[in-house]
């Protein structure tokens, strides 16, 4: 009988991924300062696609300058981007595997100080247990507009570039999970109050994406909940769901939200993020990946197999030793 983890999954467009196994986007800061890839960004992506997985996501590139979250940060901000992108995605297709880009706005989460215009939703501090955060100013109608335009640019330039999917970032405290939240978006417009509200500026990105780049499957990198008291909940990232792949929304990626991504202190073992997913899997026609901290075979045969979730994405044991991975988990 097949592992279950070796088994291929075909989206609801049509694309097919040969295993169940995902490299998720993790930055690596090879970057040069402008976002450009340099001949590192290309020789990490070529040692990633070593691990066997069937699914290997690009770091988060900023859709704007202003939007960084770290000084080397790749970018897909401009169509000087264009020549690296496309040999990252050459590189991870030569190697057998499908790969998507993954697209974010810091928003509010200027962590390194850096950008030269913080803004959010409203003028409210995002929080955050390990540092404090500069106040962003509250964005105006036109900035929304500049945002989703960005977003959108962005996208075609993953699809230019060749690359299967693109992934928006909305989870891990960064700008879009900023105006899903309660805690940072209390504007009184239409892009702010009730939920369906707080997620228009989202659902109008996708709608837009899968408009202009039909080819291009769309997965979003939400929070389970935002995991800080007032903040988002499973109820409320159920009903986003739910809007997000009636806009189109292929895969959904699910993580932790505001107040950043370290593993809780009162979380241990494999998986600390998986009970945010299980309760997403089979809700709607969008695969559903899990994610942290797993690393075994065991763990991810049994999720699989139990039908927590879909996909099973593997960060650091993969970054550790790529190679070395794929001779444990691809081959036992």
């Amino acid at each position: 009988m097949t592992a279950l983890r070796f088994t291929p999954l075909t989206l609801s467009n049509g694309l097919t991924l040969k295993n169940r196994l995902v490299v998720p986007p993790m930055a690596s800061q090879t970057a040069d300062v402008n976002g450009l890839a340099t001949p590192a960004t290309i020789s990490h992506y070529h040692h990633l696609s070593q691990s066997g997985a069937g699914l290997v996501m690009v770091e988060y590139s900023h859709v704007n300058l202003a939007g960084r979250s770290e000084t080397n940060q790749l970018g897909a901000h401009d169509d000087a981007c264009l020549p690296g992108l496309t040999a990252v995605a050459s590189t991870l297709h030569t190697a057998g595997v499908k790969t998507g880009l993954q697209i974010t706005h810091c928003g509010g989460k200027d962590s390194a100080a850096i950008s030269s215009d913080v803004m959010g939703p409203s003028g409210i501090t995002v929080p955050a247990y390990d540092r404090v955060l500069p106040t962003p100013r509250a964005m105006t109608v036109d900035d929304i507009n500049t945002w989703q335009q960005d977003f959108v640019a962005a996208a075609i330039r993953a699809d230019k570039a060749g690359f299967d999917l693109v992934e928006i970032h909305c989870a891990h405290g960064y700008g879009i999970n900023q105006w899903l939240s309660p805690l940072t978006n209390q504007r009184q417009d239409k892009y702010g109050g009730e939920l369906e509200n707080r997620a228009r500026i989202l659902i109008e990105i996708v709608t837009q994406i899968k408009q202009v780049a039909p080819r291009l499957a769309v997965m979003t990198r939400i929070p389970g909940q935002d995991g800080y008291p007032g903040g988002l909940t499973h109820a409320d990232m159920a009903q986003v769901c739910q809007w997000l792949v009636a806009a189109g929304v292929e895969i959904l990626n699910v993580s932790s939200g505001i107040g950043g991504w370290n593993r809780p202190k009162d979380k241990r073992g494999e998986g600390f993020l998986v009970e945010d997913a299980a309760p997403l899997t089979g809700t709607t026609t969008a695969a559903v990946i899990g994610v942290g901290g797993i690393e075994s075979v065991d763990y991810i045969e049994t999720i699989l197999t139990t039908k927590q979730v879909d996909l099973v994405a593997v960060g650091r044991a993969i970054l550790a030793g790529p190679s070395e991975f794929a001779n444990k988990v691809m081959q036992a």
